[in-house]
């Protein structure tokens, strides 16, 4: 019987990962939206590929609103790659706060991602205050100054990242302190691992956003991150950047067994963030070396089996 057990277990896990890959390979090959749901999911899934994996594998009742959410995050994130002038990016960031204070009015601007805002909204209440602020701190960055130091870096994944989580709660549904508290740390966490994995873009940008207060311990100059240099002082600024991003990342882990277990999945995003950081540590902090600019082919794998699991 017990084996008979394992083998359905086999089984059940096998039929699931081969149905994640088949969605995948659809909506990376021949998905065309046709409405703004389907816009929002095309959107993350072109843009942010990890969380996209990691809505795909939410529960039916919130993945749509964890698309938006995420769709949102990406409209304003893009808002500095997309413009010259800091006045034009001004300008856009207004603009979806005003489609936000629409939305909310029951009266969205026809655009995509606002339309679908709205549409959610109508089932799920979100507090507005976390979308202004991902909104305000996207903007605060518009000048291209870094960050002065690993204070600004953690508020920085605070308000940007772990928003989102708290947003996404919220759909849920689930009102948790632990829940709170995992959202923080891992926003943190995730967004310290952003700033560290888009450094060779941002360098293409001619930007640098490593806390200055670790560079300046270290003797690393803006001018040698934009060399892209890889010697031992760059190394170790980069290990001492990541060090805080596996505390959060451990800290949000460490409450695992108080979480209400329908919220752990919401939090699958760190296990990317862990796989990125194993990485990183398995070519000696060396950000520029070309195999971390490439997509963890295990990943979706890996978040169905923490899925299945309820581990994060």
């Amino acid at each position: 019987m017990a084996n008979y057990c394992r083998r359905l277990n086999s089984s059940f896990i096998i039929n699931q990962r081969y149905s994640l890959i088949c969605s995948i390979k659809h909506v990376s090959t021949s998905f065309q939206p046709k409405n703004a749901t389907e816009y929002c999911m095309d959107l993350v899934r072109r843009y942010d590929f990890e969380n996209f994996l990691c809505s795909l594998l939410l529960p039916s009742n919130i993945r749509s609103t964890a698309f938006a959410i995420r769709a949102f995050n990406i409209e304003i994130a893009q808002v500095r790659d997309v413009v010259t002038n800091r006045d034009i990016g001004r300008m856009r960031m207004q603009f979806w706060r005003d489609a936000l204070e629409n939305i909310y009015k029951d009266n969205p601007p026809q655009q995509p991602v606002a339309l679908e805002l709205h549409r959610v909204l109508r089932k799920d209440k979100l507090t507005k205050r976390w979308f202004n602020r991902m909104i305000d701190c996207r903007e605060t960055y518009l000048n291209d100054r870094g960050f002065e130091n690993v204070q600004l870096m953690e508020d920085y994944g605070e308000n940007s990242v772990a928003s989102v989580h708290y947003l996404i709660l919220e759909s849920a549904g689930i009102k948790n302190i632990h829940a709170d508290h995992v959202a923080s740390h891992l926003g943190k966490s995730q967004g310290i691992m952003v700033t560290i994995r888009g450094t060779p873009f941002n360098v293409s940008r001619n930007r640098v956003y490593l806390p200055m207060d670790l560079m300046i311990k270290h003797g690393v100059s803006q001018e040698d991150i934009l060399r892209r240099k890889s010697d031992q002082k760059v190394k170790d600024l980069v290990y001492d950047i990541a060090c805080v991003a596996n505390q959060h990342l451990k800290l949000a882990r460490s409450f695992k067994k108080e979480l209400p277990k329908e919220s752990r999945v919401i939090f699958l995003p760190a296990i990317a963030c862990h796989s990125y950081l194993r990485q990183l540590e398995t070519y000696q902090f060396d950000i520029f070396h070309p195999h971390l600019q490439r997509r963890n082919s295990w990943l979706p794998f890996s978040l169905f089996w923490n899925k299945f699991r309820r581990h994060f």
